[in-house]
């Protein structure tokens, strides 16, 4: 009886780890592959690498997890770029809960400097022929030109190439050399020397060479079926195309320097409002662009600029130049600002909406404003009715030879013309006028009966 229940009890036992086992293996992901036959996301990084290159990776890679994306395929031809936005995007292939491939293409395309780096990092390494990786080596900028930095950054640096290296499985000691030796490799050395796994000349290659390939990451083993996968392109969207124009390295000199330019030209010669005002937002576009300020820094500061030159248009006369400069400043930081995570997309569409249906609004608003200001003082100076001297008065302050008389119910300072006294109650007429300050004389009546001043003979 004894024997018995210990041989039902093994039984229990057997058929429960049985059972335990059995649904780790189906059920984790992690232990089996499963075969995945999502989209495959396919986007361009052209030129340098940017903070808008950055931006877009950023929304892109969560966007194609979301999609249940198989793949991720980053097309790539830059002769390299920022290091701080490098360094992010390494950080985002790195982590991607989705494999992440790199082909340097076209024929011709070069993976150079920040390049090397975003290759190194990736999970599938191609490449295609005539291609070349490598050059990677941080430099210095400085008036006499470019030159290699210090041996402290070179070594940190090279470390960081050999640890990602490490990571990925690619050749430590060849990564480390592009950073320390500036070695470049094309194509068919780096698949020779293990650096790269696939020399393919297009996407459709890639897909058709990584048909059925097994990737571990994070294990989770993931089973790629390219073969017939949907493609998915995406494109930048606004806020991220201005980032990537502006933090271009050339462009935001060049912005950098009309801003301050700019800024310059409108203290030499006060009173013109028009440099000062774009001067200073190309200033801090350009500091932005040039990497000093982050896009949520970038962003606020705009928006503060912007209400600033709003409300200096309400309570001096702009003439229109401070509405549109600070309508610019708050459209453009709108832009820049970043999308909350926690936010729907679409509140977020409706926010730009918002804010440009406010801007245009502002603007109307501020050009009829400066339009009637603009009417107002042309009519002043056009038509010579708001100050006309009266055309003759009565002395109420003898003037010897400077007075006071009475005209038109006004009191006028008085001079007299010839300097001779003219005493208190005698009628004058005004022989000429500079600013408040009248010349008369005693009035003397023509022939005709009209004094000079109805003649037309009054100088003013």
């Amino acid at each position: 009886m004894k024997l018995h229940n210990n041989a039902s009890l093994k039984f229990i036992l057997t058929g429960m780890m049985f059972i335990f086992f059995a649904s780790i293996l189906f059920l984790n992901p992690g232990f089996v592959g499963a075969q995945d036959e999502g989209p495959v996301y396919v986007v361009e990084l052209r030129g340098a690498v940017t903070a808008g290159q950055r931006s877009f990776l950023e929304r892109q890679i969560p966007a194609a997890v979301e999609d249940n994306a198989q793949l991720f395929i980053l097309i790539m031809n830059t002769p390299g770029g920022l290091v701080d936005a490098t360094l992010e995007i390494n950080e985002l292939f790195l982590n991607a809960e989705v494999p992440i491939a790199v082909l340097v293409a076209p024929s011709g395309a070069i993976a150079g400097s920040a390049g090397a780096f975003i290759l190194v990092a990736s999970d599938i390494a191609a490449m295609a022929p005539g291609t070349t990786v490598g050059a990677a080596m941080p430099v210095a900028i400085s008036p006499e030109g470019t030159q290699a930095t210090d041996e402290k950054t070179i070594n940190f640096y090279s470390s960081h190439m050999r640890s990602i290296a490490k990571e990925q499985g690619r050749p430590e000691d060849l990564a480390e050399q592009f950073v320390t030796e500036n070695l470049t490799l094309d194509a068919r050395e780096a698949l020779e020397e293990g650096m790269i796994e696939y020399l393919v000349g297009s996407v459709p290659e890639l897909l058709e060479a990584v048909d059925g390939l097994e990737i571990e990451k994070h294990g989770v083993t993931y089973i790629l079926n390219t073969e017939d996968a949907q493609i998915i392109e995406p494109d930048m969207n606004l806020r991220e195309s201005l980032q990537n124009w502006v933090s271009d390295p050339q462009i935001a000199f060049l912005i950098l320097t009309i801003g301050f330019l700019g800024i310059y030209f409108g203290l030499s010669a006060p009173g013109t409002i028009v440099p000062e005002v774009s001067g200073l937002i190309l200033l801090i576009l350009g500091i932005y662009g040039i990497g000093l300020f982050d896009t949520n820094t970038a962003g606020i500061i705009m928006l503060l600029l912007g209400a600033g030159l709003i409300a200096a248009e309400i309570f001096t006369s702009g003439f229109g130049i401070l509405g549109i400069g600070g309508a610019a400043s708050l459209l453009v930081g709108a832009v820049l600002l970043p999308t909350e995570p926690l936010m729907a997309r679409d509140w977020y569409a409706t926010f730009l909406v918002t804010v440009v249906g406010t801007v245009i609004g502002l603007l109307i608003v501020v050009l009829v404003v400066a339009q009637r200001v603009i009417h107002s003082r042309r009519k002043h100076q056009d038509g010579g009715t708001y100050f006309k001297p009266p055309d003759r008065g009565k002395v109420i302050e003898e003037l010897n030879p400077e007075g006071m008389i009475k005209a038109r119910g006004e009191l006028w300072s008085a001079v007299s013309y010839d300097d001779q006294v003219i005493p208190i109650g005698m009628e004058v007429e005004i022989v000429k006028a500079e600013s408040l300050k009248l010349w008369v004389r005693p009035l003397e009546k023509s022939v005709t009966g009209k004094s000079q001043i109805e003649t037309g003979e009054i100088q003013e």
